[in-house]
């Protein structure tokens, strides 16, 4: 699967989850994926707790978060 059909199972749409980018417009925020990942779920287990997901949602959820990141300059954002 390519980048660009990859990106587009990520959706932002107001009137779920407040606009925040989530998969293919139901209440999966993107940020909650990663928030998974980065605890040490694996896609896998991230699977079996959500049914609803295929493992292409997760590599959406990175490639989206890797094209955020694809930027010139970043302000200091940890505290």
């Amino acid at each position: 699967m390519t980048e660009k059909q990859l990106l587009s199972r990520i959706t932002i749409n107001p009137e779920i989850c407040h606009g925040k980018p989530t998969i293919r417009n139901r209440r999966y925020p993107v940020e909650l994926i990663l928030d998974l990942l980065s605890s040490g779920m694996t896609n896998q287990e991230i699977l079996e707790d959500y049914s609803e997901l295929q493992e292409e949602d997760i590599l959406a959820c990175l490639a989206f978060a890797a094209k955020l990141l694809r930027v010139k300059f970043v302000s200091a954002v940890l505290a």
